[in-house]
């Protein structure tokens, strides 16, 4: 289990989580700030300066969540993360791979009052060494107007403990607390499992009347998606595809979809790549689309876009896939892939 100290600079994330680790069962304190240092070194100067914050590097949060599970496996018990977390795509994409390794995550939000903030931010500054970097002196209180921006989400998804008048001390027993007692629930945003080989993958396009593709934005990964995922043992790819749409839209399609593309997909690593293949779902109605809901964890939004627009959304095999499969829905024949491309 993990249990996530979120909160902005200046909260007390790390000296609560320091007496947490040692209040909890098997506690281990686990720093992403430790994966941040080491991209900087390892990355190449012009990669980091493309960035503000290390955390816009997609490898960062790849490795936050491979070192966790690691750090794990090799110590059981509970991981205590002390994380700033102000991006909600961020932290769907972290929290999602941490759940898709079956690691449960207990979020927790640390909420000072705006006036303490700013007062352990100057207490800070007063007190510590001058940076080699003028801009490390107000990092954490240019960082204010973005947390409280992110608080209408926060406080919905996080337990939130007011700390401004406790101690690191009396922090962490609230919070081990909470966890003891179910109070900091499990965070429910969910994944399938990691796959341990090649995988077989059914999409579903569906369009409105103006021939827009229907596309979703998922919690777990970076980038949009097709409604869809992987199919099961022992279940065909249209009956899955046909299952998908009803698990994340709320819609149920009256007849099979007719297949469209399928791609195969290379192993680049650290995925499997395997076959994907993508279906026509038909047109929806006005009716029909009055109806979408997103009844799961796994979907932030939908929304209808021209063949254009999903380029600006979908990542480039992805776009790809969808190209090929409008030219096949124009032609009335289905169209072979590899890597997005189609064999000569």
């Amino acid at each position: 289990m993990i249990v996530w100290i979120n909160g902005t600079f200046g909260a007390g994330k790390t000296s609560t989580a320091r007496e947490l680790a040692g209040l909890l069962p098997d506690g281990t304190l686990y720093d992403p700030e430790l994966i941040g240092d080491a991209v900087r070194r390892l990355l190449p100067r012009k990669r980091l300066a493309e960035v503000s914050d290390y955390q816009d590097l997609p490898s960062w949060r790849r490795l936050v969540v491979d070192a966790a599970a690691a750090v794990l496996a090799e110590t059981g018990g509970v991981l205590v993360v002390p994380m700033t977390l102000l991006r909600q795509d961020y932290r769907d994409e972290i929290f999602g791979g941490l759940a898709a390794r079956r690691i449960p995550v207990r979020h927790v939000l640390l909420a000072p009052e705006e006036t303490i903030l700013r007062e352990r931010l100057a207490k800070r500054r007063r007190e510590e060494p001058e940076p080699a970097d003028p801009r490390d002196l107000t990092w954490g209180a240019d960082h204010i107007p973005r947390y409280l921006q992110a608080l209408s989400w926060l406080t919905g998804d996080a337990h939130v403990i007011d700390n401004g008048r406790l101690t690191p001390r009396e922090t962490a027993e609230r919070i081990a607390e909470a966890v003891r007692t179910g109070t900091a629930a499990v965070c429910d945003i969910v994944q399938t499992p990691e796959p341990t080989r090649e995988t077989v993958a059914a999409g579903v396009l569906l369009f409105d009347d103006r021939d827009r593709v229907l596309l979703v934005d998922p919690t777990y990964k970076p980038g949009w998606e097709f409604p869809g995922g992987v199919v099961e043992a022992g279940e065909a790819p249209a009956c899955a595809g046909v299952r998908e749409v009803a698990e994340e839209l709320g819609l149920t399609l009256d007849r099979a979809p007719g297949l469209l593309v399928v791609d195969w997909e290379p192993p680049r690593s650290p995925a499997y790549g395997g076959l994907r293949l993508l279906f026509d779902g038909g047109r929806l109605g006005a009716a029909d689309t009055g109806r979408l809901r997103l009844p799961g964890p796994e979907l932030r939004a939908w929304r209808f876009v021209t063949e254009e627009e999903a380029a600006g959304l979908l990542p480039r095999q992805r776009y790809d896939r969808l190209r090929w499969a409008l030219r096949a829905r124009e032609r009335g024949r289905p169209l072979y892939l590899e890597a997005g491309r189609p064999t000569p």
